[in-house]
């Protein structure tokens, strides 16, 4: 799944084993990267559009992450007087998961 774009784009596309698809939901940090072309054709890759899904399919995903436990995985969380240091962090790509901030 892929939802930030520009950023991210050229590491979800190499993260790909052959014959591998990326989803495509959103496109956060900007929706023009290199297309990365010749990576997509000499893998066989599929690229797949998605958008958000139905009201019953998101009351799915609840009962599926109360029944198994997932979770988004969190970096950190930050005051929103912090904010500052959380956007910074996300632009050099210097953490793991969500940065959560809170009141």
């Amino acid at each position: 799944m892929e939802t930030v774009g520009a950023a991210t784009w050229s590491h979800s596309v190499k993260s790909l084993r052959p014959g591998g698809t990326i989803v495509i939901s959103g496109a956060t940090s900007g929706p023009n990267p290199p297309a990365e072309l010749t990576r997509i054709f000499f893998l066989e890759l599929r690229v797949v559009g998605s958008t958000m899904g139905s009201k019953e399919e998101l009351a799915g995903l609840l009962s599926l992450c109360a029944t198994t436990g997932v979770r988004p995985v969190i970096d950190s969380v930050l005051p929103l007087t912090e904010a500052r240091e959380g956007f910074a962090r996300m632009a050099k790509g210097d953490l793991f998961g969500k940065v959560v901030l809170t009141p």
